[in-house]
């Protein structure tokens, strides 16, 4: 078989291979047994983009960090199948938090391949390598602030990321969205008054940890965003310059 011959029945194959892939991602997205207030969200929150330029397969493993109120961990569900399984992780305050829309998310087991696991974040440390991808949405500014009037307490941001590291198998993908801040802006002050973060300071931090920034994406940007503001401002929901990045585990 020539080279030429070989290098076109793999572009046939790779090809063939993502139209599977966009099938099967379609029909998470279009499950009815989806909530039909997820599937408002899709067209603002861009989830086929995000998992195809992260590559979520059936069959895989899935780690769902902050997993709040499991809009992700039920396209996920979906899309991993029988043959894969998700982790809807939440340590005790983002689970109080989000307390009563997780009991509806999983409520009468309509999500059987999905275990709901409580923990705090230094307890993910030497974890079994298993998952093929963990996720991390919106939330990692999260990890570099603490207030103890609503129960958030503080975390070791080196040690958390060292934790996502060892649960991925070697060559996982590290998947994560956040709204942003500016440029070089404080990561303390940002963080708790803004729920923003600066992205070098993410790539900072997941590097550090060992990881690889492989690739980023803007189709969650927003440039018309001043990264000033609070998320939290009406004007702001769904509407922020939002980071996705993609990192590997070597």
């Amino acid at each position: 078989m020539t080279k030429l011959l070989m290098t076109a029945l793999l572009s046939i194959l790779l090809a063939l291979c993502d139209q599977a892939f966009a099938g099967d991602l379609d029909k998470a997205l279009a499950a009815a047994s989806r909530p039909d207030a997820d599937k408002k969200l899709d067209e603002r929150r861009h989830p086929g983009d995000v998992l195809r330029f992260l590559g979520v397969k059936p069959g895989m493993a899935v780690f769902d960090v902050f997993a709040g109120g499991g809009y992700y961990t039920e396209i996920l569900s979906s899309l991993v199948g029988p043959e894969g399984y998700v982790v809807h992780y939440s340590n005790v305050p983002w689970e109080a938090f989000a307390k009563q829309s997780i009991d509806l998310r999983f409520k009468d087991n309509r999500l059987p391949n999905v275990e709901r696991l409580v923990a705090p974040p230094e307890a993910l440390r030497h974890h079994a390598a298993e998952f093929d991808v963990a996720l991390f949405v919106l939330g990692m500014h999260d990890i570099y602030y603490a207030d103890p009037d609503t129960g958030w307490v503080a975390i070791d941001a080196a040690v958390f990321a060292s934790g996502i590291f060892d649960l991925l198998k070697p060559g996982g993908v590290l998947g994560v969205i956040d709204h942003n801040a500016l440029p070089g802006a404080e990561v303390a002050v940002t963080a708790e008054k803004l729920h923003r973060i600066d992205p070098a300071v993410i790539i900072a931090e997941l590097t550090s940890a060992g990881f690889v920034l492989e690739a980023s994406s803007d189709r969650l940007a927003n440039p018309d965003d001043d990264k000033n503001t609070s998320v939290f401002l009406p004007e702001n929901r769904f509407q922020t310059d939002r980071s996705l990045l993609r990192f590997k585990k070597p």
